[in-house]
């Protein structure tokens, strides 16, 4: 799953997925990233934007983190300060891709925890 609310954002991780052969769902904030999650449980791991509308990717990752202890959960996030990475791990993510986001950097997390 792609939690993005910015559609050129999106668009660009779609892309960059596309060969893979992966199936995409998007949720547009992160109430919307939970409400997936419990809807589909055969997600294998959620690329999670940090700053969303309604209610912030963290936030998200640690309702998320109530239900799914094991769901990969990668932060996203374009503001990339020193500390987001590890206020990211405290929030329950896996992992942190700062954007922009290059497709050898999603490759690698992809292999890592798929």
């Amino acid at each position: 799953m792609i939690a993005e609310d910015e559609e050129s954002n999106f668009k660009y991780l779609k892309l960059a997925l596309r060969n893979t052969g992966i199936n995409i769902i998007r949720a547009k904030n992160g109430k919307d990233a939970i409400l997936q999650c419990k809807r589909n449980p055969g997600i294998d791991l959620v690329l999670m934007d940090i700053k969303m509308p309604e209610m912030d990717g963290l936030e998200a990752t640690r309702e998320i983190r109530k239900f799914s202890e094991t769901l990969p959960i990668i932060a996203l996030t374009a503001y990339a300060m020193a500390d987001d990475k590890d206020t990211s791990i405290d929030a329950g993510c896996n992992d942190y891709i700062s954007k922009p986001v290059k497709r050898n950097r999603i490759y690698n997390v992809l292999d890592k925890y798929l």
